[in-house]
């Protein structure tokens, strides 16, 4: 079982970087996990629509460019479905049920997602409609990844 995040841009706060490298830690017992970052697009504060579409595609070619064919890939999206923890532990057990061992989440920047990683993505979940940053949305999939493999194999720690 293979889980990838892809996120735009470099994550530079420790305190997130701690989190995010203990629940990876955690959750070698229940796959392999990597986080794979993009780097994000350069825009400055105020941007027309054609110039934010422009900086959402650019990320997007890179996003795209780390995704291979056979891989399960959840857009996370304001616009997406929500889940519960335990709906998303079953989600998670279904799919490597049949087959998908390559599981991926897709990031985006500020702007979000491109279309075209939105019509790349198997699904679209939401974790509410928050608007959180990128990079504590890092750690907050990070936790919900290992609470589905925790709630899916029995353990203690989802109450």
């Amino acid at each position: 079982m293979n889980i990838k995040i892809i996120g735009v841009g470099k994550l530079k706060e420790k305190y997130f970087k701690a989190g995010i490298a203990e629940y990876a830690k955690r959750l070698g017992r229940f796959c392999k996990f990597q986080i794979v970052e993009v780097p994000d697009e350069k825009a400055p504060e105020s941007l027309s629509q054609a110039e934010m579409d422009e900086v959402m595609a650019k990320e997007g070619e890179r996003i795209l460019a780390k995704i291979k064919d056979r891989e399960y890939v959840y857009a996370l999206a304001i616009k997406g479905k929500e889940r519960s923890s335990e709906e998303f532990a079953k989600e998670i057990n279904r799919l490597t049920t049949y087959g998908h061992s390559d599981i991926t989440f897709v990031i985006g920047g500020s702007l979000g997602l491109s279309p075209e990683v939105l019509k790349r993505a198997d699904t679209q979940i939401s974790f509410g409609r928050f608007t959180l940053p990128h990079q504590l949305m890092r750690l907050v999939l990070t936790e919900q990844v290992y609470r589905a493999f925790t709630i899916i194999s029995g353990l203690p720690y989802h109450k």
